[in-house]
């Protein structure tokens, strides 16, 4: 063989592989199409009609009110907290109270508060057990709080 027909040998190939080629992609379909392989547009139309029934139903809320409770301490009065009891200082002074077992978390700066600590303002506080932690007001204050709790004199 000579140097003309390898060449055209080779074209041939090409032609050939390229027209296989053609055959197999015509055969896959169009991206996004119903006939792509990967995901049919029937399934994703139908799991898109399942996500909306459960958007329409709406997130069914359990458990304790969800609706931050606004309470007013005098100095010296005593909120005491349930388990998962969160408050926000508002405005006034108060200290921590804790218990054996440990103190009050502030989540918004990343520490545990424990007894006599200063209470910050505008800060989340969150009550891990219930077991006698809370706050004690040091002035007339504002508290926000969602969850169980009992205010003593």
């Amino acid at each position: 063989m000579n140097k003309t027909g390898k060449i055209l040998l080779i074209l041939l190939a090409l032609v050939v592989f390229s027209g296989f080629g053609l055959m197999v992609r015509a055969d896959i379909g169009e991206p996004g199409s119903e006939d792509d392989p990967l995901v049919t547009k029937s399934y994703v139309d139908r799991v898109v009609s399942e996500l909306k029934g459960y958007f329409d139903k709406g997130v069914p809320v359990t458990g304790p009110a969800q609706d931050l409770e606004v309470v007013y301490l005098e100095k010296g009065d005593r909120l005491i907290a349930g388990k998962g009891t969160e408050i926000i200082l508002r405005s006034g002074t108060a200290l921590i109270v804790d218990s054996e077992n440990g103190g009050i978390a502030d989540v918004t700066g990343g520490k545990d508060l424990r007894k006599g600590e200063k209470v910050p303002q505008n800060h989340l506080l969150i009550v891990p057990r219930e077991d006698g932690r809370g706050v004690v007001a040091q002035t007339s204050l504002v508290l926000l709080v969602r969850g169980s709790f009992e205010v003593t004199k």
